[in-house]
């Protein structure tokens, strides 16, 4: 079950500071609109569908797109800015080395997302079900995961700096060399969680411990009779 996170001057809440953006002007693009290396700028977008192709460096700002599909899209390096995404699909998202600053993205499913050596500030994933994240060297910071399912969290290598997962399920979360700074677990929903590796040093609630204390006890190497 989740808990709902309380406050505690020693753990810092993320600072989100998204403004939703308005006066946009409506576009509707058809295949080919969007080419690599585009700047696509105070847009409201229905229906964005880049699924395969191959758009590194697009940059994407002070937008709302309410349904993005994006499978197999070559989305390196990536700029989204200020922008809303109301439902996201893309069964494989290839966004390494992406730039995400104040962004929302309400909902949808990834199957993997590759967003190591990203770069993450200010942003929220909301409902969102995500299979396999891959974060390794990608900087973390200020995010939101909300009422989210995460089945396997990779932050080997990574920095993460005011994290929290609010109603969130995490089956997995492993890594090395990861440095944590103000992650927050108490709001997260641990009962099914196999390995927990790469948040070492993030903070749980007190009635984490007792679904956690099997976990913790094999990790330090004790054997329960």
């Amino acid at each position: 079950m989740a808990r709902t996170s309380g406050k505690s001057s020693g753990t810092d809440a993320p600072r989100i500071t998204l403004t939703e953006p308005a006066d946009l002007d409506d576009w509707a693009p058809a295949p080919g609109d969007v080419l690599s290396g585009d700047r696509i700028d105070g847009k409201r977008i229905a229906s964005l569908d880049i699924a395969g192709e191959r758009l590194p460096d697009l940059e994407i700002e002070e937008c709302v797109i309410e349904d993005l599909r994006a499978d197999g899209a070559d989305l390196r390096g990536v700029r989204v800015h200020d922008t809303v995404i109301e439902t996201l699909d893309a069964p494989v998202l290839r966004a390494s080395s992406s730039s995400w600053r104040e962004v929302r993205i309400g909902g949808g499913r990834v199957g993997s997302a590759e967003l190591y050596d990203a770069g993450l500030n200010g942003v929220e994933f909301v409902g969102m079900k995500l299979g396999f994240v891959n974060l390794r060297g990608a900087t973390v910071t200020d995010v939101v995961f909300r009422d989210c399912v995460i089945d396997e969290l990779d932050i080997a290598d990574a920095k993460l700096l005011r994290v929290s997962f609010e109603g969130t399920r995490i089956r997995a979360a492993e890594g090395s060399n990861t440095r944590i700074e103000h992650v927050d677990l108490r709001g997260a929903d641990l009962d099914r969680v196999e390995r927990l590796e790469g948040l070492r040093g993030a903070t749980i609630a007190a009635d984490h411990l007792y679904t956690l204390a099997p976990l913790l006890a094999a990790q330090a190497g004790y054997r329960v009779d």
